[in-house]
This record gives C-alpha cells, structure tokens and sequence, in this order.
C-alpha cells in the first residue's frame, strides 16, 4: 500500500513540475522571445500599427477601419467614407464580424438597395456608378480600405466640401493607394483613415 502511495505522490510530482517547467517556457518565455523579436524586428506592427495626427495622438490603426460620421451617424461631407461594418453598431474591434446573410437574403437585399441609393445621392452619382463594397460590409467587419472605385466617386464630394482642387484630392489620394501585395495577391485599395488625415494634414 505505501508503494502504491509513493509512486502516486512521485507521479504527481513528475506531472507538477513538468507543468510548472512549461508553463514558464512555453506560457511566458516564449511570449516574451516572440515580444522581443516583434518589437526589435517590426515595432510599429508590434504595437498594433497605430496612426497618428498632426499632434501625435492617437487616432486608430492602420489594420482597423472606423467611421467617419457625425453624433447622429450622418457621414461628414469632407471626408471619405469607409464600407459599411456589420462588426457590433459598426467597426466595433471587440464584436468582429459580417453579417452572414446570404446573396438572395431579403433583408440584405433592401440593406444594399437603400445603401446603393444614399451613396448615389450623397457623392452625386449614378447608382450605377456605385461599386460593390461602397454597399457591402466586409466579412470582418473591420476593414480598412476602400476600392479605388468607391475612393473615385467619393473626390469631387470631398473636394467640393473641403475648398479645395479635385485634381489636387485626386493626386492625395493616388499617393495613398495601394497595389496588390506581391503584385497578385489582393487587389488596389486606399487605406480610408491614412486618406482622410494626409487631406487634414493639407488643409492644416
């Protein structure tokens, strides 16, 4: 019976400390390696590739859409406006998400058909001219760019809205659009949040 004893109490603490052994090198020596090598290698990835203003501050990341509206969620002219988010009250980080209703879903369809309307209306276009994603939340919910056709239809608005030149908003936002990753992977986009602060930084 006391053998019996001993071998349990001797494998309890083989199990124990091999527990405590991994804990520490796999919970929080791996953590930290991987921080360091994150940190040293790509920081601005690391600390979640925050944007900021003029001043410094924080205004969000990079990786991470928001939108550009009023207190009553009414979009602000002088800004272009990202796709629509199905992530909580929309680009809510914590409640990611699409909205997962399928192509022939009724209430989707009247969500796009009266989305494809107020764009039309607010840019001043042909609903015809309003591209997919101007209408569609992405499957996330949170992301950050827009196609080159929505950032299109969207420059005489802001440009009327803010004073200035189209040609001069059409170059900013030229110089913030992006190709293809590795020249096939994705397709050209603009990067709403880094647009909309390089025309603040303009004005100011």
């Amino acid at each position: 019976m006391n053998t019996q004893r001993r071998a349990v109490a001797r494998t309890v603490g083989v199990a124990t400390r091999a527990m405590m052994l991994l804990t520490l090198t796999l919970g929080v020596g791996y953590t930290l390696v991987i921080t360091g090598v994150g940190q040293l290698a790509l920081p601005a990835q690391a600390q979640g590739s925050i944007v900021t203003d003029q001043a410094g501050d924080p205004v969000g990341s990079s990786l991470i859409g928001q939108s550009f509206t009023d207190a009553l969620g009414n979009p602000l002219p002088e800004y272009f406006q990202s796709r629509p988010s199905a992530a909580g009250d929309g680009y809510d980080g914590g409640a990611s998400s699409g909205s997962n209703y399928g192509p022939e879903n009724e209430d989707l369809i009247a969500a796009i058909t009266e989305r494809k309307a107020q764009v039309a209306e607010f840019n001043g276009v042909t609903e015809a001219e309003v591209p997919a994603d101007a209408v569609t939340a992405s499957s996330s919910g949170l992301d950050p760019h827009i196609s080159t056709a929505y950032a299109d239809i969207q420059i005489t608005r802001v440009a009327e809205a803010r004073g200035m030149p189209v040609e001069q908003v059409r170059e900013i936002v030229t110089a913030h659009t992006a190709g293809a990753d590795a020249g096939f992977l994705g397709e050209t986009r603009v990067n709403v949040l880094e647009l909309n602060l390089a025309l603040d930084e303009w004005e100011g």
